[in-house]
């Protein structure tokens, strides 16, 4: 057989070739950028898969790849498309699948689907597995609530202006709720009036009004959720238990004595998910204050249980003074060295920068 010679001219238009080849399986397909993804809140840690695609928090998986597309679809490392499968919206991978289009990674890293960066994690009973899922399944007994971050494939926020300081305690001028109201899923048309507790479980939701004064005109506010130790509170008590924390939002309608689960309307910010613990103040979200009006806010479960008295005590404070304890006089703003002993939500104006 005739052997077939190979010109210098031919040689570098192999080489040229094959660069080329290694090159375009370098460069993502369709200009899609590659991540993986970290959960926070509820069981957190890294979200893995299983063999045929079902994507998983915990389970001791390793983190999987993903690719994000200029449309806002999703295929993982082995080219599988990601999809809400129907009708439960479990989030997992396909051969042959089409992506579900509407995912976006934020400036912040934080995974979105359809514009929502709040996603719900269940158990499986499977070595301590969590599915995922844009909407609570029906039937499931623990589910949390929980953001997905990615550790690249973000764009860097814009410099934010100066922002407004808002202090982590109760010495501004500030408000408490002037209604507590409860909202019940498995009671969904029973108004349950007036509360003087913030109860917080699995299926019951509180709801608070604060009226908001003419004073706080142009001026930026503060939802301030106070949590103190229990050997720190005077006249107040609370439960606690669970995983995760509380989903804190703002609602489109003021709620009254007679709202409902089914009445109390759409939520018109949500703040997402704040992971508490005794001993604690946490400012949840700032926001314009809208003078001369009722806010609503709505606090449920993100995997943690919460019952409380809601409770304002400007006495005791106590601040370490050379070395020893010393009882500050009644009334005396605190400071940041000082530990007060309210708890529950508020609402603070905050002061300019």
């Amino acid at each position: 057989m005739a052997s077939i010679m190979k010109t210098p001219t031919a040689m570098i238009a192999l080489t040229i070739l094959a660069l080329l080849a290694v090159v375009q399986a370098l460069v993502p397909r369709g200009s899609s950028c590659c991540f993986h993804l970290n959960a926070n809140g509820g069981p957190g840690g890294a979200v893995g898969q299983l063999s045929d695609g079902q994507n998983r928090i915990g389970q001791g998986l390793s983190a999987a790849q993903y690719c994000i597309d200029p449309n806002g679809g999703l295929t993982d490392g082995d080219g599988r498309g990601c999809i809400l499968t129907p009708p439960t919206t479990q989030f997992q991978c396909d051969v042959g699948a089409s992506p579900t289009l509407g995912f976006a990674v934020g400036c912040d890293g934080k995974l979105s689907s359809s514009g929502s960066t709040t996603f719900i994690s269940c158990p499986t009973g499977d070595n301590g597995g969590y599915n995922i899922y844009t909407v609570a399944p029906k039937g499931q007994d623990i589910c949390v609530n929980v953001t997905l971050t990615a550790d690249s494939c973000r764009t860097g926020c814009p410099a934010s202006p100066p922002q407004p300081k808002c202090p982590k305690d109760l010495s501004g001028d500030w408000q408490f709720p002037h209604l507590i109201t409860l909202v019940d899923s498995t009671k969904p048309n029973n108004a349950e009036g007036n509360s003087w507790n913030g109860t917080i479980t699995k299926e019951v939701s509180s709801l608070f009004n604060f009226d908001i004064p003419q004073r706080y005109e142009n001026k930026t506010c503060s939802a301030l959720l106070l949590f103190p130790k229990q050997d720190q509170l005077e006249t107040s008590a609370y439960e606690f238990y669970g995983i995760g924390g509380v989903d804190i939002a703002l609602l489109s309608n003021t709620a009254t004595f007679s709202t409902t689960y089914n009445t109390m309307g759409p939520v018109k910010s949500d703040f997402g998910v704040t992971n508490i613990a005794p001993g604690n103040s946490y400012t949840v979200a700032t926001f314009p204050c809208q003078a001369n009006s009722v806010m609503t806010f709505m606090m449920k479960s993100a995997g943690s249980c919460f019952n409380y008295f809601q409770d304002y005590n400007p006495s005791p404070y106590v601040k370490t003074l050379l070395g020893t304890l010393s009882a500050v006089p009644l009334y005396t703003r605190p400071s940041t060295d000082f530990v007060g002993s309210s708890i529950g939500l508020y609402l603070t104006a905050c002061s300019s920068p």
